[in-house]
């Protein structure tokens, strides 16, 4: 999985970093098929926002999350998007159970481009 981390009107430490990660990583545990997540994050005054936009099979998941402080922001979002990633897996599993079983199962399947000739 892509991961961005994108820090508007402030500069971001390395410990916000490593715990907007975490909580990205976290994602897979509902959805392995993400293919990439931004994490947009902002303050405004007295606001502290932060947006996650995930981009899976063929739908974009986003959540938000606006309070005082980041951190909480952050988890708020994730927290939205997680609840989505379950609404569409549970979508995919009704209509295309193909799409759950993902792509890493053909990515593992040992390739068969030799011809065997008997002689």
């Amino acid at each position: 999985m892509l991961k961005r981390i994108t820090a508007r009107h402030f500069d971001l430490s390395e410990e916000m970093k490593t715990q907007a990660e975490q909580e990205m990583d976290g994602l897979t545990r509902y959805f392995e098929n993400i293919v990439s997540a931004d994490l947009i994050l902002d303050i405004e005054r007295h606001r502290r926002k932060a947006e996650l936009k995930v981009n899976v099979y063929n739908n974009t998941i986003t959540g938000s999350g606006d309070t005082d402080d980041m951190y909480n922001s952050i988890s708020v979002a994730v927290e939205k998007v997680k609840t989505q990633l379950k609404k569409y897996k549970g979508k995919l599993k009704d209509k295309r159970p193909e799409e759950i079983s993902g792509v890493k199962d053909e990515l593992t399947k040992p390739s068969t481009n030799v011809d065997e000739v008997d002689i």
